[in-house]
């Protein structure tokens, strides 16, 4: 399988546990790495037979940007859900960061990744 990767989506957004993350929001960062066969667009040189990564980066940034959640795992969740709604993603893997996170001890950033396909 193939790999198109998408790294450092930013997008804010009202996700959290907290009161404060609700009102404020912060910037999430979505790395994302699409599995799929890319053998068909690479012989035709045709962009409908790969997946397009803006629409995905704009579908993505959408979903950060929309309804809040509670969880980061919820987060990434949907988002693997909206790249697998792509014909040719058999496989998704999706790291949300939340270098904002309300940790009260020095840290770089948090992040959950998961993975789907569609099997």
């Amino acid at each position: 399988m193939d790999r198109v990767a998408l790294r450092g989506l930013r997008a804010r957004g009202h996700h959290g546990v907290f009161p404060k993350e609700r009102e404020e929001g912060q910037t999430f960062i979505v790395d994302l790495t699409l599995g799929l066969d890319t053998r068909p667009a690479a012989a035709d040189d045709d962009l409908t037979k790969t997946v397009h990564y803006g629409i995905v980066a704009e579908e993505v940034v959408a979903v950060v940007e929309g309804e809040p959640v509670n969880l980061l795992e919820t987060l990434a969740e949907r988002i693997a859900q909206t790249c697998l709604k792509h014909e040719g993603v058999q496989e998704i893997e999706v790291c949300v960061h939340k270098p904002d996170a309300p940790i009260t001890v020095p840290f770089d950033d948090v992040t959950v990744t998961i993975t789907r396909s569609r099997v």
